[in-house]
C-alpha cells in the first residue's frame, strides 16, 4: 500500500473527474489524504473522504497564499487570483470535527508571492500561523505545513511552540530547505514530505542529498497533485497514483528496495495521521 500524503482532488483542476480517479487509486491501493488550502476546499476535502469508509481522508486549514489578493500563475492549472480570507477559528474547528480529518493544514507561511519589504503581510502570515497551530493542539492533531522562501522564520516560530507536542508534531510537506533545516525539523518531531521535485535531474541535487541523509522513518510520499508531477510525467497533471516514482526515487537514493520503501513510508504516515 502506497499513501499520498499530500493531494489536493479537491481542487477545480479535478472537479470533473475526481470520483473516477480516486476509484483508481484504491484498486491500486494507494490512499490519499486531500488538503485544504482555504475554507472552500478544506469542506470539499472533508466531503469527499466521508464517502469513503478508509483511504481516503482530508485536513483543513488556510494556506498563506489565500490571507491576501494575489494573482498566481501555476504551469499546470494557470492563473489563480486568490482572495483575502480571514482564518475563523471555530468555523475550522467545527469542519475538523468530522472523523475523516486527520491533520489541520496546509497551513504555514509563503514569501515567494509576495514582496520582500512587505511587512504586514508576513506579520499576518505569521499571526494566522500561530492561531492554526493552536487549533491543531486543542484538537490534538498533526499539521502539514507549507513553507516558501520562509525556514527559518517557521522554525522560530516551531521553536518557540516545541513543547506543543513532544513527537510527531507533522510533516512539512514538498521540503525544498537545506539539510540543516531538515534536521531541525527533525529534532522538532516532524517528518519531512518529498514530491516529484526529487525526481528532476540536476535541479533536485540538492534535494536527493537531504533524502539520502535523513532517517527513513522520518520521510513521508506525496505528489501534491495536480502540481509539480514527476518524471517522466513533468509538466502535466499529477495525480496520486504518480506517488510511486516518488517512492521509487527515494528507493534508488536510499540504496533500497522499492517495497521497503512503500512499506516504511506508508507506516510512518499511518501512525503520523493515525490511520489505523
Amino acid at each position: 500500500m502506497l499513501i499520498d500524503t499530500h493531494a489536493h482532488l479537491n481542487f477545480n483542476a479535478f472537479k470533473q473527474d475526481s470520483e473516477k480517479i480516486i476509484d483508481g487509486c484504491l484498486k491500486e491501493n494507494t490512499w490519499m489524504i486531500n488538503v485544504g488550502s482555504q475554507f472552500s476546499t478544506s469542506k470539499r476535502a472533508v466531503h469527499i473522504a466521508e464517502n469513503y469508509k478508509q483511504g481516503v481522508y482530508a485536513s483543513v486549514g488556510l494556506h498563506p497564499i489565500h490571507l491576501s489578493v494575489l494573482e498566481i500563475d501555476e504551469a499546470e492549472t494557470g492563473k489563480l487570483i486568490t482572495a483575502a480570507e480571514k482564518f475563523d477559528y471555530q468555523k475550522y474547528k467545527e469542519l475538523a470535527g468530522s472523523s475523516k480529518v486527520v491533520a489541520i493544514g496546509e497551513i504555514g507561511l509563503d514569501y515567494f508571492h509576495i514582496n520582500p519589504d512587505d511587512e504586514e503581510n508576513k506579520n499576518r502570515q505569521k499571526q494566522t500561523f500561530k492561531k492554526q497551530l493552536a487549533l491543531a493542539e486543542e484538537l490534538k492533531l498533526p499539521v502539514i505545513l507549507h513553507c516558501r522562501n520562509a525556514y527559518d522564520e517557521m522554525l522560530k516560530i516551531l521553536q518557540s511552540t516545541a513543547n506543543r507536542q513532544s513527537t510527531d508534531n507533522g510533516v512539512i510537506h514538498c521540503f525544498g530547505g537545506t539539510l540543516k533545516q531538515a534536521q531541525e525539523f527533525i529534532r522538532l518531531g516532524f517528518c519531512i514530505g518529498f514530491t516529484g521535485i526529487i525526481t528532476f535531474g540536476k535541479k533536485a541535487e540538492d534535494l536527493v542529498k537531504v533524502v539520502s541523509l535523513i532517517p527513513m522513518e522520518k520521510i513521508l510520499v506525496e505528489t501534491d497533485c495536480p502540481y509539480l508531477a514527476p518524471e517522466p510525467f513533468r509538466g502535466q497533471r499529477n495525480m496520486p497514483l504518480y506517488v510511486k516514482y516518488v517512492a521509487e526515487k527515494v528507493a534508488k537514493i536510499k540504496g533500497i528496495e522499492y517495497n521497503k520503501v512503500v512499506e516504511k513510508t506508508s507506516e510512518n504516515a499511518i501512525n503520523l495521521f493515525n490511520l489505523h
